[in-house]
């Protein structure tokens, strides 16, 4: 079953104009952080909860879909300011400084490894991504001594460990570049 995630600056503003069911994370219909079901599925009419925990409800073809708060985006005017931040090539040499790097969400305490592995495009930020995981972890000294080009093959391949899909990575990596395009965008309007 495919896995979907969607951002939100402010997931509740969007789960309030969608009917939907929380998931429940465990036996003890604990409410998922992020998880709700936009069709139907067994609930309790008290809590919004549902009544099967969201593995069995996928074991059962029910589809979770995780609507993930990333502040990121709170600086984002609409989506054609999205669409520019997106488009703009970041200045990626800033991921090898300490203090930018450490404003960025999913790489920041990272910048020592950034500075030898240099990502110079989304792919390779993708890739990065992945590596920061405890099951693709083994690769960073493979990474270090050859380049991105030669883990290609072996990054995206599923581990029992936890690893990041490609898809995942791939859309974490264009958040990334959005954030760090609106952190210059931010600097250059102060400083204008």
């Amino acid at each position: 079953m495919p896995d979907i995630d969607i951002d939100f600056a402010d997931r509740n503003r969007a789960l309030s104009v969608l009917k939907h069911i929380d998931a429940s994370l465990d036996s003890t219909f604990k409410k998922h952080n992020t998880g709700v079901y936009c069709t139907s599925v067994p609930y309790n009419p008290i809590t919004g909860v549902s009544t099967i925990d969201y593995k069995t409800a996928e074991e059962r073809g029910y589809f979770k879909i995780d609507f993930l708060n990333v502040s990121i985006y709170e600086g984002v005017k609409n989506k054609e300011h999205l669409t520019h931040l997106l488009s703009q090539e970041p200045l990626w040499d800033l991921l090898e400084q300490k203090e930018f790097c450490d404003l960025i969400f999913h790489v920041n305490g990272y910048h020592e490894l950034i500075k030898q592995l240099k990502p110079r495009s989304i792919e390779q930020l993708a890739m990065l991504l992945a590596l920061l995981r405890p099951g693709k972890k083994h690769l960073i000294p493979v990474c270090k001594e050859k380049g991105f080009q030669a883990i290609e093959d072996e990054i995206w391949t599923k581990t029992a460990e936890y690893s990041f899909k490609k898809s995942h990575s791939v859309g974490y990596a264009h958040a990334i570049v959005v954030q760090m395009n609106l952190i210059c965008e931010q600097v250059s309007y102060e400083y204008s």
